[in-house]
């Protein structure tokens, strides 16, 4: 079985590793020329969004993000 990890760097971006497909909101798969790793940007200031160019580090960008479990998912009624 393929297996992905997604690790969300401290004030940095986040970054895939495996197989992995991404695709824009229109459903449109981005080319990715065979990458097996990719970072996406969080800053907001990459001018090659969504992944990262290293504009982060200019702009002074700072998260930390701790891993935490999170509460179970809402059930929907009627749903």
């Amino acid at each position: 079985m393929a297996s992905t990890k997604i690790t969300v760097n401290n004030d940095g971006p986040i970054r895939i590793e495996g197989d992995f497909t991404i695709h824009d909101a229109e459903g449109n798969e981005y080319g990715l020329a065979g990458r097996k790793v990719i970072s996406l940007c969080r800053c907001g200031q990459s001018e090659n969004k969504p992944f990262c160019d290293g504009h982060h580090k200019a702009c002074g960008f700072e998260s930390a993000c701790a891993a935490r479990d999170l509460p179970p998912p809402v059930v929907k009624v009627g749903a």
